[in-house]
This record gives C-alpha cells, structure tokens and sequence, in this order.
C-alpha cells in the first residue's frame, strides 16, 4: 500500500509539471539546473575547505560491480574494507580515521545514513554508481549539510543528468569468485525539448572471496523529468534489494593462519563438537525504496531555490540459526537460553529443560520522510545560501522464533522482542561568501540542528528500553581565502560540530553528545594541467564516541565517550599532466591520532594509559594513480594505495595492531566508437591486488575479565578477530551503448 501510495503521488506531481505551459528555447542550461538542488551543499575553490569531485566519467572504466566505497578508495585519506572480502556485499569506508557512521551522504540533497544507527549501508543500492553523475567528498566537518554531522567527510551524490539524446546501454562483467553484473540504462532523450524518462535496472551476484559470503543484489533507478530554460522539476523513484549470506563474524589469529577464507557462520554441530553443516539460510536480506521529488527553478539571474521531497521504506530481516553445542561451548552466549527467547522452563522425563537449538529472525521496518528547502542567490561581491530540513523516521524491530528443538509455548514466528524507534529532525542554516577585493574573500556559515528521539519496548534478551532525548546543536563555520593571484590561493578556516549518540550507544550505557571543533589551513594551486592542494587540519574532541574495537551480534562496531581526543594532520592532493599522455594523481595523508589521559581498567585495577592512539586510524595513508592515454579511446591506469599500522581498539595492545598493507589494481579500457547500429563499445579490465599481497582491511578487539579460571583474581583477556581480503582477482566488463 505504501509503494502504490507514494508511486501515486510522484505520478500526480509529474503529470502537473508537465501540464505548465511554459516557453521554451533552443538553449536550456541543463547543468546549471541541475546542480541547483544541491548548489548550497557543495563548495568551490573560493570557499576554505578541502574536497575532491568525482563525476561518472572518472568511475566508469572500474564501475564493473563493486560498491561505490571501493570505488573510492584513492581519495585522500580514504580506507576502505570488503566482508566478503571482494568488494561486493557489505562494504565500508572510513575517512581521516572516522567510521561510516561520521561520514554525512546525502543522495540528491537528502540524507542517507540510516536515522538511528548513522550507518551508511551500500549494499541496500548495489550499483548505484551507475546513476550517479557527479559527487563530492569534503573532508573534515566541510560546509553545512543535511542530517547527521559530519566528523571525518561528507558525501554529496548527484543523480543523473537530464540526457538531451536517447540511448540505450547495456552493461555486463563477468569476474573472479562467480561474480557476475548485468545493467541496462536508457533515456528517451528530450522530447519536445523538454520532457525526459530514463531509467536503470541491475543484477549482480558473487560468491565472495570469503566461504560462503554470497551475494544476491538487484536495483533500479527510474527518472522523469520536465525542464525549461528557468526550470527543472524531477519525480525520482529507486531501490534495491540484498540478499547477502552473513559473513560480519570475523576468524582469529589461528584460523586466520590456517584458511584465510573460513566463515563460521551458520555452523551445525552434533552433541560431540563435530561440525555437520552450515544451514543455508544464515541470510541478511532487506529492501530499500525512495521516491524523491525535486523541484528546481531559477527565480532572477541572480537568484534558485530548490525543494525536495523524500520517503524511504526500508524493511528486511537477518536469519540465524543458534546451534546449541556451539553456544555452550565456543560462543558461550545466552542466545539458546529460553529466558532469552521469552519462553518457560519445560520438563521432560523429569528434567527441567531450558535451553534449545533456535532459528530467529530480526527485523527492521522503517519509513522515513524528509523535506528540504534551499534558497541561493548571487550578486556581484555576495553569494548567499539559506537553507531547511525537516524529517521524520519510524523504526520497529522485533524478532521472531522461526524454530526451536524444544519450546515450551508459542507457535512459529512468536515474537520474542518488539520495540519502535521515533527520530525526528529539524535543520536551518545560512551561508554567506563575501569577496572583499581581488585578495581577500570571507566566509560564515551558520547552521541550528534540533533533534528528538526515542524507542520503547523490549530489544533481545529481553530487555526493557526506554529512550527519551532531545538536542540542540549549534553549529557556526568561519574562514577566509588569500588569492596570491590567479593561480595560487590559502585559505584559513574553523568549523564547530555535533553529533548526537546512536541507539547502539544507548544499550551500551549513557552515552553524551559529541563535540568537534576543526582547524583548517590549506593551500590550492589551479593551472591548466595541474592541480595541488596541501592541507594542515587539527580535529579537536570532547566526548568523541569512538570505536572500542568491539562488534555486536551484527558485526557493527560498539563505540564510547572518551573525553578528550585530537586528529593533527596533512593532506597533500595532486593532479599533473605529463605530457600529452601521462597523468598523476598521488596523494598521502599524514596523521597523529590520539586519546589523552585514556584510562582502562586492567586485571581489576584502572589504570591511566596517557596518550593513546585512537582505534582505526592509521598514521599514513596514501593513494597514486598512474594513468597512460596514448589515445582518446583507451587507457591504462596502475592504482596503488598504501595504508599503515592501525590498532583496532584504544589501549595500544599489540593484539589489536592491523599491519600496514600496500596493494594495486590494474585497470585498462578500449573504446570502439560508431560501430555500425552501436554509438560506442567498451572493454574495461580491471585486475585487484595485482601483486596478489595478503592484507586484512578491517578486524575487532575485545577484552573482558576472567574471575573464574584463578577465584579470587582478575585476569584482563583480549581477543581479536580479522577481515582478511582477497588476493590477486579480476572483473572484465563489456559496456554497449545505442
């Protein structure tokens, strides 16, 4: 009912643009209308942030399959991470040393990230870079944005362009570990110079470099569009659907070792220990729709606004299958336990039974609104950005008893927990860029976040929650930029940012709002053919909600408030032609990352550790790419990307250090153009880890204290668990186009 309801709506909102009667001539500046939506959310060359632009031509040659994080893996100060190890599936991205949940994505304007976990979850739109035309990451808190604050980057997608000509394109690759894509695109083109459809519909496959980590993915895009010389007005409808066998536990050292692609996910066991099986619905699968309307119209020369409409229906469930010998055994949890799945205590034959083998299934059922306005205007020396948000996001989780070897009420799918979360959000900001004279120009952004959230019921175990917060951030940015001359310009800014906590913070205990406030010093060399920005930033935190190291029953990281802690750091960022052929791209960020006066309770006693470096961020991370184009219609790029020694948690345990790693993919791409019935054809190889080097991207850290085995003593025990990635594999792609 939902989809037909908002499918409706968008019908109705599209038919009335259409029924304007509005003048039209031969010159519409598409581009110009386009980047209207989100003209208040980007930045340039005259404001005081560090960015990089990314448009589809850049990704195509490497769009064969992989999530869009992978895709950006060379930009500074980037790493990224694969679950089943190749980069199809769940994927993830880390920038400055920040997790996913402190990278802000926005998709047209309108936030992404998940409202109560902030968690950005890609494989939800499998291939979407395909339907992305252009997108900016700035680094740091960068310019204010929609939704949650941005700690480490944010991530602002534009979807695609209005085409002016029709087409076709079908798109297939084909790679290692079965991995298979399949898309077709297409655009009527402008009809009567002003109304456009176009579309996409995906499939991949793969069976993942990890045992068992197969994925299952569909997607498509849907767009129509009106536009005329003052206006573009789009309904946008897209989504996708996953179905991924879980592969988010992790291996230890010893099996690491011994077979880097072992999964333990879904293991059956008989009463001995001996392992029979794996069951094979030990799934994650979930569906994802949007519908977004954009209205776009340039009021005067000088003066656009924009408005945006949003809903979001999110709703899936991961399966899981609890074998009882391993619970008592290996995993020692209480997930077998009846008081767990909210059942009695049974007796059979005399004896009292309170434990089963299980299958649950936990859901998630979430709708999410939002509403977006911006107003931009620009006149001689002034630009002015005035912007609003507004949305609302409903969440209910529960689980269902799909099974259970012995139960003692319920019949099948009993729910044994059910809870709602309710967030709702308001955001205002203005900007002003002033330019004083031909050297100096000045910019002050200020922007007011209010948020509320709750969430009642019972989550597993059960367990009573009850969460009632509410917040109010404010938010002001400031700087200047020095234009030495046309070419060379230095820029000086400072950003403040807030973050609220995420629900996993609050089952985790009593979690405070972040605070963030960042120094920015940079200079940007602009020629013809070269491009060069060095940047100096300092991260200042109080209450920074870092990463323990520690996963949850989900393979999502837990995190805590530490009080202080800093980020000092340099980006160097460059683009060069070399000749009429060569180009290069390096880049390396350079960083200290540090808690201070971190303290740990060790053996039952706390202790302070000092200055302790900050879990996940690596001191030197760095990226190259070498491109040759002795032609226009082909090229070969060499990509390298070198990220060093990480901990995995706060305490600088040596069974918490990720070694450093160094990788590079080979990428070539052959044009054919004007072939016959076809506009262009194009043959992409893309070969990773061309040195076939075994590294780990990723892992978790944990301790806990052990009263047991010595009465009367605690003994602190660490424990860690790794995410190793493939070696050297290959996708090949064949990409038609009428």
């Amino acid at each position: 009912m939902k989809t037909i309801y908002l499918g409706f709506l968008a019908t109705i909102l599209f038919n009335q643009s259409l029924a304007q009667k509005i003048s039209v001539t031969d010159t519409i500046p598409t581009i110009e209308l386009e980047e209207v939506k989100i003209a208040g959310l980007r930045v340039d060359e005259s404001q005081p942030f560090a960015y990089s632009n990314v448009d589809k031509e850049e990704l195509a040659s490497r769009n064969l399959g992989q999530d869009l994080p992978i895709m950006l893996n060379y930009l500074p100060g980037v790493v990224t991470t694969s679950d089943a190890g190749a980069g199809i599936g769940y994927t993830g991205i880390r920038v400055r040393g920040s997790d996913a949940t402190r990278v802000n994505v926005t998709i047209n304007g309108i936030p992404y990230n998940d409202s109560e976990s902030q968690g950005v979850f890609w494989v939800d739109l499998p291939d979407f870079t395909s339907s992305v035309s252009s997108l900016q990451m700035q680094r740091g808190v960068g310019t204010s944005t929609n939704g949650s604050g941005a700690f480490g980057a944010s991530i602002n997608l534009l979807t695609g362009a209005v085409s002016e000509n029709a087409f076709a394109e079908i798109a297939n690759s084909v790679g290692s570990f079965n991995s298979l894509k399949h898309t077709l695109m297409f655009s009527t083109g402008l009809l009567n110079n002003n109304i456009e459809i176009s579309g996409r519909l995906s499939k991949i496959t793969s069976d993942g470099y990890i045992d068992r980590a197969t994925s299952d993915l569909s997607s498509y895009f849907l767009q129509g569009a009106f536009q005329d010389e003052n206006t573009l007005i789009k309904a946008i409808i897209f989504g996708g659907h996953e179905i991924t066998y879980q592969s988010w536990f992790g291996i230890d050292i010893t099996t690491l070792n011994k077979n880097r692609t072992y999964n333990p996910a879904g293991e059956i066991y008989d009463d001995n220990g001996n392992l029979e099986g794996h069951y094979d619905r030990q799934v994650d699968e979930y569906l994802q729709d949007h519908y977004q309307f954009h209205w776009n119209q340039k009021l005067n020369a000088y003066t656009n606004l924009s408005l945006g409409l949003n809903y979001t229906w999110g709703r899936g469930a991961y399966e899981e299958y609890k074998d009882l010998w391993f619970e008592q055994n290996i995993n020692f949890s209480n997930d077998i336990n009846f008081s767990y799945l909210g059942l009695q205590p049974i007796t059979i034959g005399g004896a009292t039974v309170d434990t089963s083998e299980n299958i649950i299934k936990k859901w998630l059922d979430n709708d999410y609104y939002v509403a977006t306005f911006s107003l931009n205007t620009k006149k001689g020396n002034t630009a002015l950005n005035f912007g609003a948000m507004f949305s609302s996001y409903i969440g209910d989780h529960y689980g269902e008893l799909i099974f259970a070897a012995n139960a003692s009420k319920g019949l099948p799918r009993d729910r044994f927990y059910e809870n709602q979360g309710k967030k709702t959000e308001g955001n205002l900001y203005a900007k002003l860029n002033y330019q004083f004279n031909d050297l100096f120009s000045s910019y002050l952004d200020i922007q007011y976040r209010s948020i509320s959230y709750t969430a009642r019921g019972t989550v597993r175990g059960p367990e009573n929650i009850d969460i009632d917060e509410n917040y109010g951030f404010f938010n002001p940015k400031v700087g200047v930029v020095y234009n030495f001359n046309s070419k060379n310009k230095l820029y000086l800014s400072f950003a403040r940012a807030h973050r609220e906590p995420i629900r996993d913070d609050f089952e985790q205990g009593n979690p405070e709002p972040e605070e963030l406030n960042d120094f920015e010093l940079g200079w940007r060399f602009t020629s013809e053919k070269s491009t060069f920005l060095a940047n100096v930033y300092y991260m200042d935190y109080t209450n920074q909600l870092v990463l323990t190291g520690a996963i949850n029953d989900v393979g999502a990281p837990l995190r805590e408030n530490v009080g202080k802690s800093s980020r000092l750091g340099i980006e160097l960022d460059g683009n060069f032609a070399l000749g009429n052929h060569w180009s290069w791209q390096p880049n390396i960020t350079l960083s200290s990352n540090r808690n201070h006066d971190y303290y740990f309770e060790r053996d039952g006693k706390l202790t302070d550790l000092g200055n302790t470096h900050l879990s996940f961020s690596p001191a030197v991370v760095a990226g190259n790419i070498i491109t040759y184009q002795p032609k226009s219609n082909w090229k070969l790029a060499l990509l390298t990307k070198h990220v060093g020694e990480q901990y995995m948690g706060n305490i600088d345990s040596y069974n918490s250090k990720l070694s450093a790693y160094t990788i590079s993919d080979l990428n070539i791409a052959y044009q054919f153009v004007q072939m016959g019935l076809f506009k262009s054809i194009d043959i992409s190889l893309l070969v990773n880890n061309v040195l076939d080097v075994k590294y780990i991207s990723n892992g978790y850290f944990y301790t806990f204290d052990d009263d047991y085995s010595d009465p009367g003593k605690i003994t602190t025990i660490e424990g860690s668990g790794f995410y190793p990635q493939a070696g050297i594999n290959f996708l090949l792609g064949l990409n038609v186009k009428f």
